[in-house]
């Protein structure tokens, strides 16, 4: 039998000096081992934990009309992340605060989806024991995204719901968000599959939980319900919880069934990439009328509105 590999057949390529990177990336600024850089050079290495293990923690934030949204929240709960995590990094609240400020500025992006994260790191021998490595701080800005396009905004979302189910919260934490993402992924390609355009999973018990990247809302006769169990505790669905309080509109955290939720008479989701965004079609079936409700848009009028509240937001200080 021959052997796979003949050493006598080619010599060895060349050892380049440095990596040359062919790929795009959008426009900002990156904040790196003390370093303020163009996204096209903000890199980690292969060994990270983070990629190698997915042993990582981030926060959202975003930018609208030159003001954070909701910074101190999104603050809580990545330095929630890090403790549980049992993970450190040389900044505290204040310092990540500048950092984050500082890859806006440096941008000059007025809208900006701004991200902070700790990845586990590395070992300088390679080692498999997580205290070993040297945990590792990065973040940055680029331009605002959304999970729902402008015509999406407008005629509502189309949504299938996938039988994956999420990883329960005995297993990782949902308050600690990280990039776990294999469940919504392949929940999305369902969706695809069936000609919709997101999707949302299960949760163990069979309920309907959240999407990639987003929490769910539904409205019967006026009163609005989320998933409760099993789900990312979103900054976005907290302030539909906020301004419904501020509106008198009913609201509260519980079990909703695959059923329940297609027999709606609006559903919506929350997601700092977007803020709240209607859904109109579940399965190919439309919900209620097939238009977005009346609620729904009440919500997100108030929700954009709050962007200019000097207790909701702050200024970036652009050069």
């Amino acid at each position: 039998m021959s052997n796979l590999i003949d050493p006598q057949a080619k010599p060895l390529p060349s050892l380049s000096a440095r990596h040359i990177d062919p790929h795009s990336y959008p426009e900002g600024v990156a904040f790196l081992d003390g370093q303020y850089l163009p996204m096209s050079q903000a890199k980690i290495s292969v060994l990270d934990w983070g990629f190698l293990h997915s042993d990582a923690t981030y926060d959202t934030v975003h930018v609208w009309n030159g003001r954070f949204f909701r910074l101190d929240l999104h603050l809580d709960r990545f330095f929630g992340g890090l403790e549980k995590l049992r993970m450190t990094i040389p900044f505290d609240r204040d310092g990540v605060a500048e950092i984050l400020h500082n890859c806006v500025a440096l941008s000059g992006h007025r809208a900006a989806y701004v991200e902070m994260l700790c990845t586990r790191g590395t070992s300088p021998t390679f080692s498999r024991d997580p205290r070993d490595a040297v945990n590792r701080f990065m973040a940055f800005a680029v331009p605002f995204g959304s999970v729902a396009n402008a015509e999406q905004l407008q005629r509502g979302l189309h949504v299938a719901i996938s039988d994956k189910v999420r990883i329960p919260p005995a297993s990782i934490d949902p308050a600690i968000k990280n990039y776990h993402w294999l469940d919504l992924v392949r929940g999305l390609y369902d969706a695809y599959d069936r000609g919709a355009e997101t999707a949302l999973v299960l949760n163990f018990n069979g309920n309907v939980a959240e999407g990639p990247g987003f929490n769910v809302f539904c409205v019967d006769d006026g009163k609005l319900s989320t998933p409760a169990v099993g789900v990312l505790p979103g900054i976005t669905r907290r302030t539909v919880f906020d301004l419904c309080a501020e509106a008198g509109l009913a609201v509260a955290a519980a079990d909703i069934s695959v059923a329940a939720l297609r027999q709606s008479d609006e559903v919506f989701i929350t997601s700092t990439a977007g803020g709240i965004m209607p859904v109109t079609m579940i399965d190919g079936v439309p919900v209620a009328d097939g238009k977005v409700g009346a609620i729904t848009r009440r919500l997100m009028a108030i929700y954009w509105q709050k962007h200019e509240d000097s207790a909701w937001s702050g200024p970036v200080r652009y050069p």
